[in-house]
């Protein structure tokens, strides 16, 4: 049964096996966000509702439920994170979101780390490709095209931890040393970083599925096994054990003798510092990139900045029964309310979940509208380079619009 404080006029998008069923007049909730949130969604809706007018003529149009987090929640509600944000978001099932203020002092740790946890939004899917236009340290920016699955919900991220002096700590360091044999400097602030197969063999999964759904040539599993053998190790081999049930759809790279044959998803994996190095010197030998959280966090910032940095670049947090998507950045907040950021990366998210609802005719118009804007020189200030014409962020928006209609973007 629909709450009463949902609009009328839509109806709720379904999940079947981890895909959306999708109405034509779907509920989706938006979180504005904080900072440059103000600007940037308004730019965001409006080009998004233009892409499913243009791409469906009246026939789809999104009903949007707005939810409250950060600062705006704590203003209007008293709670940073308001449990009404969190039953909508479960009732709703698909959402997208602006940044969010990690709050300062006590309380949550992380409002998007709380989202994920409270929603078990376990695979963070970030999408890194080259858009022509675009300043890049690199040779050929263009073999820059990879979509990193970060889980989501483990590893350092799950802050479990307790700091230098507490009685937590100490008791922590006496046990390891009485019942383990271990020894900690006592003073030590002390952090646990779980690992287990049953989160990571489900982001493997996805990202392995998604590879061979999307006529991707490789999965890379990431870790720093070399060291940390138990957890990050333990990853690479649950990884090898989740490629070992797509028989007749994946092969090892170990196995190759030369080049993989037609069709087939290539499985490797590296080493994480290496890796940072492998996607600086041959981005192109790497495609779909599955890994645990921290190393998941610096690779696709990493890579980001390889291609305009993460202004352009997008974010979705997927569950099997959820989807929140998101713009990857902070909230910036000496940029606010001055009609000047750059909304590439929350625009780009907005295509992700057109994407994902089945809309792909409205995902594909957004996203060429917004290389066609570039490419013609049409940016916000982080992405001016001589010739090009500097914007605000509302007038970058009317540049995309404009090339919908007018330019017969597809």
């Amino acid at each position: 049964m629909m709450s009463e404080t949902l609009p009328g006029g839509g109806d709720l998008v379904e999940f079947g096996s981890g895909k959306m069923r999708t109405p034509d007049h779907p509920l989706i909730a938006f979180i504005e966000g904080d900072g440059i949130g103000r600007d940037i969604w308004p730019a965001t809706k409006a080009v998004t509702e233009a892409a499913v007018e243009r791409a469906y003529e009246g026939r789809r149009k999104i009903v949007w439920v707005e939810v409250l987090a950060g600062e705006k929640a704590k203003e209007r509600t008293g709670s940073y994170l308001p449990p009404a944000t969190l039953d909508t978001l479960r009732q709703v099932k698909v959402g997208i979101k602006g940044p969010l203020t990690t709050p300062v002092g006590g309380g949550i740790r992380s409002l998007n780390v709380a989202l994920r946890q409270e929603l078990d939004l376990y695979a963070c899917v970030r999408p890194v490709r080259y858009y022509p236009g675009v300043s890049s340290p690199l040779q050929h920016p263009e073999q820059v095209d990879m979509v990193i699955y970060r889980e989501n919900t483990e590893d350092v991220y799950a802050g479990i931890e307790w700091p230098s002096g507490s009685a937590e700590a100490a008791l922590l360091v006496a046990t390891l040393k009485e019942r383990l044999g271990v020894s900690i400097d006592p003073l030590s602030g002390i952090g646990i970083k779980p690992i287990s197969p049953g989160a990571s063999k489900r982001l493997v999964r996805r990202a392995i599925t998604y590879a061979i759904e999307a006529h991707r040539r490789s999965v890379t599993l990431v870790h720093k096994g070399n060291i940390q053998k138990f957890t990050e190790g333990a990853f690479r081999d649950w990884g090898y054990e989740v490629a070992s049930e797509f028989k007749g759809q994946v092969v090892l790279e170990q196995d190759l003798s030369g080049p993989p044959p037609e069709g087939l998803v290539v499985i490797k994996d590296r080493i994480a510092d290496n890796m940072f190095q492998q996607v600086l010197l041959h981005p192109g030998a790497y495609d779909v990139i599955a890994t645990t959280n921290l190393n998941g966090d610096y690779l696709s910032d990493a890579i980001a900045a390889e291609v305009g940095g993460i202004g352009l670049a997008p974010g979705a947090n997927l569950s099997d029964q959820a989807a929140v998507f998101e713009a990857t950045h902070g909230t910036a907040p000496r940029h606010a309310g001055k009609d000047e950021a750059n909304p590439g990366s929350l625009m780009l998210s907005a295509a992700m979940m057109l994407e994902a609802m089945g809309w792909t005719e409205a995902a594909k118009l957004l996203e060429g509208a917004l290389a066609q804007s570039i490419a013609d020189g049409i940016v916000t200030y982080d992405l001016v380079r001589p010739g090009a014409t500097k914007v605000s962020t509302s007038e970058f928006a009317r540049s995309m619009m404009s090339r919908m209609q007018n330019k017969g973007v597809s």
